[in-house]
C-alpha cells in the first residue's frame, strides 16, 4: 500500500552503482530505512543530491511493518532551502545535528510533536541570519524534552553544579567527573530557559561554549543508550573556531 508522508533524512549509504539506503525520520512511520534504486543514475527522477543531511522531503512510499527495509515511489523536495546547503557553517550543523538524531531516533511509530519541533528547527535554521553558535546547544537542550531526559533547571545561589548523571542542580560538586562548573552551570540555567529567538544575543566565548556542548554531548551518553562517539563534532569546532 503506497502512503503519504513528510521526512527528515538523517543518513543515506550507497548499496549498489546506481542505488542507496536512506534512513529518514517520517512523520508517519517514525524512523525508516528506504532502499531508493537508480537515484545515482544519470537518469533518475530522484536525485541524490535531496538525501543530504536534514533536507526536509514529501514522500510517497510502500510501507509493511513486517519489513526492516522499506521502498519508495517518489521522493520531492518539500522545502527549497535558501541557505543551508550553501552556508558552510549551516551545513555543519546539519551535519552534527543529524548525527545525534541517527544515533537518538530509534523508534518505528510517530511521534508528531517530535517531528514538527524537528521540521521547525530545521526550517528556522535555514532562515537564521544571526545566532549560528548556539543554536545547536539550544536544540539539543530542547530535544531532550521530546527524548525524556530535559534537565531539572533548579539552579540557584545554592545549587550551582549541574550534575550529568542525575540531571539536576547540586549544592555542592559532585565528586565524580560528569558535571559541569559554576561558569557552565550557569550558563546552561540561562540557555534551559530561552526561546528559539532569545539564545541568538547570548554571548558565550568559544571555550565555554565547546566545553559546554562537550558536556551535553555526555549528558546524552549517560542517559540514552545509543549515542556513541559523534564524529561530526571535530569538525563543528574547526569551522565555528
Amino acid at each position: 500500500m503506497i502512503y503519504k508522508t513528510r521526512g527528515i533524512v538523517l543518513h543515506h549509504i550507497k548499496y549498489s552503482e546506481t542505488s542507496v539506503i536512506a534512513t529518514i525520520y517520517t512523520e508517519q512511520f517514525g524512523r525508516q530505512s528506504y532502499m531508493i534504486n537508480g537515484v545515482r543514475g544519470k537518469k533518475s527522477k530522484i536525485k541524490a543530491n535531496i538525501l543530504q543531511p536534514l533536507y526536509l522531503l514529501n514522500m510517497e512510499v510502500y510501507h509493511k511493518t513486517t519489513r526492516d527495509l522499506q521502498r519508495v515511489k517518489e521522493l520531492q523536495n518539500a522545502c527549497v532551502f535558501n541557505s543551508l546547503p550553501y552556508d558552510l557553517k549551516k551545513s555543519t550543523l546539519a551535519l552534527f545535528i543529524a548525527e545525534i538524531l541517527y544515533q537518538t531516533l530509534r523508534e518505528q511509530e510517530p511521534n508528531p510533536e517530535l517531528f514538527n519541533y524537528l521540521y521547525h528547527s530545521i526550517q528556522m535554521l535555514d532562515i537564521k541570519s544571526e545566532g549560528l553558535t548556539n543554536f545547536h546547544i539550544y536544540f539539543l537542550l530542547h530535544l531532550t524534552k521530546y527524548l525524556g531526559f530535559f534537565p531539572n533547571n533548579n539552579f540557584s545561589t545554592e545549587n550551582q553544579y549541574f550534575d550529568l548523571s542525575k540531571g539536576i542542580f547540586t549544592q555542592l560538586k559532585p565528586i565524580h567527573s560528569d558535571s559541569l562548573n559554576k561558569e557552565e552551570s550557569e550558563m546552561l540555567s540561562r540557555l534551559l530557559v530561552f526561546s528559539d529567538n532569545q539564545h541568538e544575543k547570548l554571548r558565550i566565548n568559544y571555550g565555554l561554549r565547546t566545553a559546554i556542548i562537550e558536556k551535553i554531548i555526555k549528558y546524552y551518553k549517560l542517559h540514552h543508550e545509543g549515542i556513541s562517539s559523534i564524529k561530526s563534532f571535530n569538525i563543528l569546532k574547526e569551522v565555528f573556531h
